[in-house]
């Protein structure tokens, strides 16, 4: 039995109480928690995206902005949106923007399942470990291929479980016992409690495929980092 809801409005209200809550604590724990390897997953993310110049990404669930720097670092000549459902967070990205001086990126709050954008805006779409906290995978997916360009590419970096079973269970222990009870040292435990649950309900590759197939995507790939851990799954939009 789980302790958390997984799907719909109530879990899309929770998610978002969770992350504004979190959020000023968000970037040390996602850093410590993962040993800082989460920086390396994020930099694949980025590099697979092989931009031309002048493209528009739009960064779902963008939290303070990482991936959207990591692209502006990457493509000097994009320009970036990041999205977020959680008001919080998208004003410590605007802040980190301001310090860093750095140009071409926009942060708005809004809903990755009704994106506030026309048809066919954007060269790529990212969302980073976010698909997994979304109320209805079908809508937001839906929403992804909307407002993607014809042969805009679509790219989910995402937690897994590993296929490894000496790897995978020292993974699960650390996931399950140790991690939470680091995190409730620095904020609110539910957050990291809920974070195991929710990747241990996400579905399997296959079925993720071909949620984003339906949704109007093609040439769906699969790249595991790091022993499983985490995932991207890589698609392009086929309306043409």
């Amino acid at each position: 039995m789980t302790e958390f809801i997984h799907s719909g409005e109530e879990k899309k209200k929770f998610v978002q109480q969770m992350f504004e809550d979190i959020s000023p604590r968000y970037d040390f724990l996602n850093h410590f928690l993962s040993f800082g390897v989460d920086l390396y997953w994020r930099r694949q993310l980025v590099k697979g995206l092989t931009l031309e110049k002048g493209q528009h990404v739009l960064d779902v669930a963008t939290g303070t902005g990482d991936v959207g720097f990591a692209i502006l670092k990457r493509y000097t000549d994009a320009a970036v949106i990041g999205l977020d459902y959680a008001f919080n967070m998208t004003l410590l990205a605007r802040e980190k923007a301001r310090r860093r001086q750095t140009g071409n990126i926009t942060f708005v709050q809004g809903d990755g399942e009704a994106l506030p954008f026309r048809d066919n805006s954007f060269d790529a779409l990212t969302i980073s470990y976010g698909f997994r906290n979304i109320g209805h995978y079908e809508v937001a997916a839906r929403e992804f291929q909307r407002v993607l360009k014809p042969g805009g590419k679509l790219a989910i970096l995402e937690f897994s479980q590993p296929r490894s079973k000496l790897f995978g269970h020292l993974y699960r222990f650390y996931f399950k016992q140790v991690l939470p009870r680091l995190a409730g040292l620095f904020s609110q435990s539910r957050a990291y409690r809920y974070l195991p649950e929710s990747v241990e309900v996400f579905p399997p590759d296959r079925e993720v495929a071909g949620m984003l197939v339906h949704a109007g995507f093609s040439t769906v790939e699969v790249q595991s980092l790091t022993f499983g851990v985490s995932k991207i799954y890589w698609a392009v939009n086929a309306d043409q």
